[in-house]
């Protein structure tokens, strides 16, 4: 579905994203792991259109994707950006109906949102609500909610549970395993490494822009070397 082949990406003089090469298959979870400053946030911007790489090439669903935003979004590819970034002066239905802007198939749409209420009941209590006055947890479950307004093929969330508490860590992660389980391929980034790790179909880890390991979710999760720098395990001395 995804193919991100030797992918570069410069901030200036930094090179920030080097020699990036990553797969995302139809209707798994793939997670980036890395820790904060690895280049996770600067991928999934560039993948999205919103930054540009320098070189190397991006294709979904065996075609190049476009150059712009909005052009990769009508493609499918929808992106969930980091702290969410929702209209807090618009209310849950408004937040919803722009995340369908590209859309015009106006029953549908209206069909799609009662769709997410279903999966976020929570959303249909807080209808008329703001999102600014939402709690955390609520508005991570709005910004995904709005992602999937656009009826995406590949949906991808950049830190997903950042700033939520352990409770809500657990009911934001089961959420993405439902999205996927209704056929939406997920592509995400976290500093959670533990809770990524465990719903992953594959991982890969970003070091300072390089991948350094890949493998199943299980693969990465039970790595040494994962668990030594992103779970705090140490290992037994021999």
């Amino acid at each position: 579905m995804l193919k991100v082949d030797n992918v570069n990406v410069f901030y200036g003089h930094i090179h920030a994203i080097r020699d990036v090469s990553i797969e995302a298959k139809d209707s798994q979870i793939v997670s980036i792991v890395g820790a904060n400053g690895a280049g996770k946030s600067t991928l999934m911007m560039t993948i999205a259109g919103v930054l540009k790489k320098s070189s190397g090439s991006i294709s979904f669903d065996g075609e190049l994707l476009p150059a712009e935003p909005h052009k990769i979004l009508a493609k499918g590819v929808c992106l969930v950006p980091e702290r969410r970034r929702l209209y807090a002066n618009l209310t849950v239905r408004e937040n919803l109906l722009a995340g369908a802007y590209l859309r015009k198939d106006k029953a549908a749409i209206q069909e799609d949102m009662e769709e997410m209420f279903s999966l976020f009941p929570i959303l249909k209590q807080r209808f008329k609500q703001y999102a600014g006055t939402l709690s955390g947890g609520e508005q991570q479950m709005l910004a995904i909610a709005r992602g999937l307004m656009s009826r995406p093929k590949l949906l991808m969330l950049d830190e997903p549970s950042l700033g939520l508490a352990p409770m809500l860590v657990q009911q934001v992660f089961d959420t993405i395993c439902n999205v996927r389980d209704r056929g939406t391929t997920i592509f995400m980034t976290e500093q959670n490494a533990s809770d990524a790790l465990a719903i992953s179909d594959y991982a890969y880890v970003l070091e300072t822009g390089r991948i350094t390991l890949s493998g199943s979710g299980k693969e990465v999760l039970e790595n040494p070397e994962v668990q030594k720098a992103y779970l705090g395990i140490k290992q037994e001395q021999s």
